[in-house]
């Protein structure tokens, strides 16, 4: 999957989209209910499983970045 931000561009991976197109595969009949799906992200991949009871993402992290806000 891959995801653009207005105005950020291209991003490593987004959460919010890889579980979205889960439930749009499983709602489609492209994939199974209950069962763990890997959505592949250029930071990675994640583990979407869309159940009765919601949807659950799990996978690895990585710093990508660090910095500092003045105020």
């Amino acid at each position: 999957m891959r995801v653009w931000e207005r105005g950020n561009g291209e991003t490593l991976a987004c959460g919010t989209g890889a579980c979205a197109a889960v439930v749009a595969a499983v709602e489609n009949g492209f994939c199974k209910k209950n069962t763990d799906i890997t959505v592949k992200v250029k930071g990675g991949d994640l583990i979407v499983n869309y159940t009765d009871d919601g949807v659950f993402l799990t996978g690895t992290t990585k710093l990508v970045f660090e910095g500092t806000v003045e105020y």
